[in-house]
């Protein structure tokens, strides 16, 4: 959640900030009117408290019609204490409500407007130029005995999927490599759990606008998270962690599952927008001042690994009205899809400030050994979409494909060839 004192100092930084999402930025004024009265409710329970305590100090001194009246003034003095006391809470419940469902402040350079309106900062490598009709990834995948869509939904429903053979082998293989270039980098490895806590989950900032993308186990009141993001920012929840110990960066590996709520009729073909997919994720706790730093380091990890597997790409400054509930700024790693003649998000890396931070109560301390939040942030190494990516632009034209050298050592393959599918669909 935002900084109550940053809200008090400067409000029209979130007036700003709130214009820049196009969201309302009436609720500046009635955050400032809630904080107001529940300090003021505060500061009233406490004068009739210090009273409270004062008076009943002089009961055991005082006698006759002086100790009656004192008697009298303490049993008054305790109603309005305990009124005081409940508005105070009510007023700093409802506060922090609504504080809760507030974006994170986006960052000044971050572009305006909504999800058109991103700002193109570089495009990286050339688009392959064949001299043949190229196969979409569906097609490819069919032929390598890749990807089998038509048994996923037949034993899941729309958008799940099986990858096969050298589909699995290509998937293991792209997600290894990001593991191995992540701990060359100084991430901690990790395998995370895929079920939450509803804490884990609102603290991440999931269960405001993105609450209809998440699955519910409603039984057990627990989540299946979308990305590894949120049990790797949980991880040190309630803590405070060690200051020399900062940046601390964790590579998650982990299945992700999203309704994809909304997405009705968008790319209903193949495996770009589907229910289950697995992702390695970057991870970094920082203090808040190295955050903007940290974030361009993500960003070079991301491209690191788009050249590896030698993809056409752009990296596009995602705009205020697009960043999710957490993020200041974002920046997304487009590749390029030739049958769709277009780039499509592969990778996506956000500075959520202390954010999340605050709602999941992590701490470091300062050279003055006074407890601050830290910053998190986070961005995507490697995921099954970028499978089509892949097959797409390393296609030939008997509907082999090259698999990119540095990926080679990890699917233990130079070529993948086609083969026939099994029968009996």
């Amino acid at each position: 959640m935002i900084d109550l004192r940053t809200l008090r100092e400067d409000p029209d930084r979130l007036r700003a900030s709130q214009r820049a999402r196009g969201e309302d930025d009436s609720v500046v004024d009635t955050l400032l009117s809630l904080d107001e009265r529940r300090r003021s409710a505060l500061s009233g329970f406490e004068s009739l408290r210090a009273e409270q305590k004062s008076i009943g100090k002089s009961v055991s001194r005082a006698s006759g019609d002086e100790r009656q009246a004192l008697l009298d003034r303490a049993k008054d003095l305790a109603a309005q204490v305990k009124a005081a006391e409940a508005e105070a809470v009510a007023l700093g419940g409802e506060l922090d409500g609504l504080l809760m469902s507030v974006a994170n402040l986006v960052e000044e350079e971050a572009p305006p407007g909504g999800e058109d309106d991103y700002v193109v900062l570089e495009e990286v490598g050339e688009k392959p130029v064949f001299d043949f009709e190229p196969r979409d990834h569906v097609e490819l995948g069919e032929l390598l005995g890749a990807i089998d869509t038509d048994r996923g939904a037949k034993v899941s429903g729309a958008r799940f999927f099986y990858l096969t053979g050298v589909g699995a082998r290509l998937q293991l293989g792209l997600l290894n490599m990001a593991i191995q270039q992540a701990i060359e980098a100084g991430f901690v490895p990790m395998i995370t759990p895929v079920l939450v806590k509803p804490e884990a989950m609102a603290g991440t900032g999931f269960l405001g606008a993105h609450a209809s993308e998440v699955y519910r186990l409603e039984a057990d009141d627990l989540f299946l998270v979308g990305t590894s993001e949120v049990p790797l920012a949980a991880y040190h929840s309630e803590e405070i962690l060690d200051t020399s110990s900062l940046p601390l960066r964790y590579a998650g590996w982990s299945s992700c599952f999203r309704r994809e709520a909304g997405s009705y009729g968008k790319d209903t073909r193949g495996i770009i927008r589907v229910h289950q997919f697995d992702k390695v994720e970057m991870f970094s706790y920082c203090r808040p001042e190295e955050a903007q730093a940290e974030h361009r380091r993500l960003l070079g990890w991301e491209k690191e690994m788009l050249e590896k597997v030698e993809i056409p790409y752009r990296v596009i400054d995602v705009a205020a009205g697009d960043l999710g509930t957490s993020a200041a700024r974002k920046f997304d790693c487009e590749g390029w899809v030739p049958t769709q003649g277009r780039y499509r998000e592969l990778t996506s890396t956000s500075n959520c400030t202390d954010f999340q931070a605050r709602r999941l109560r992590i701490r470091y301390r300062d050279e003055d050994g006074k407890p601050q939040h830290v910053a998190t942030l986070n961005g995507t190494l490697a995921t099954t979409r970028w499978i089509v990516a892949i097959l797409e632009n390393h296609q030939q034209a008997d509907g082999s494909v090259v698999v990119p050298k540095a990926l080679r050592p990890y699917v233990g393959l130079d070529v993948l060839e086609p083969i026939k599918r099994p029968a009996s669909r």
